[in-house]
């Protein structure tokens, strides 16, 4: 969660300072915007220089259990494979039915199609989510979000990825019903 603060004082799109963070990727302040400015350069590291990556990541763990033990194993082929393949920013929507996706838009045929799979499965398991309401855009009022930015940052093995929810609820095929979300109707068996 990069709005922890928000989110206690129940705001659903902005920060304590009043700031949507899904609209300041592009250029973070380490004051103004601390949760975002530390995933960005996390993220911008692990692409950049993965060893460095594993070193601070596995300092962080040693340094936050309970219990102190050796660090991970390294091994050199592991780390010449670290990347960040699969990026998903969760939101909740206020006018929208169902669960959707926002992706990005690519050039090349194969990426388009390896990218659309993702959607389909969970349209394929999830009796609320909506592949039609999914859309792959490059919308410039977007540019600042976690998707564009790092769809434009990683390489293009990467997929990034905004995930919607309705606030309210959602349509099964076929019906023209809307069906709340509950409590009870979301927690998995």
């Amino acid at each position: 969660m990069l709005n922890p603060d928000g989110v206690y004082l129940g705001n659903y799109r902005c920060s304590l300072m009043g700031f949507d963070l899904n609209r300041h990727w592009q250029d973070p302040s380490q004051w103004a915007h601390p949760t975002l400015h530390a995933v960005k350069q996390l993220i911008i590291q692990m692409n950049q220089d993965p060893f460095l990556f594993y070193i601070s990541f596995s300092t962080f763990l040693k340094n936050h259990r309970d219990h102190q033990e050796n660090s991970l194993p390294v091994h050199q082929s592991w780390l010449a494979k670290v990347s960040l393949e699969f990026y998903i920013d969760v939101h909740a929507h206020s006018t929208m039915m169902n669960g959707f996706m926002y992706g990005n838009v690519f050039e090349e045929e194969e990426r388009v199609q390896r990218q659309a799979v993702f959607p389909r499965l969970l349209c394929h398991n999830a009796h609320d989510f909506s592949l039609s309401s999914t859309s792959f855009n490059r919308d410039v009022v977007k540019a600042g979000t976690g998707r564009r930015f790092l769809g434009g940052l990683l390489d293009d093995t990467s997929y990034c990825y905004t995930l919607e929810v309705s606030f309210y609820s959602f349509l099964t095929a076929g019906s023209t019903t809307p069906i709340p979300y509950t409590e009870d109707s979301c927690i998995l068996p």
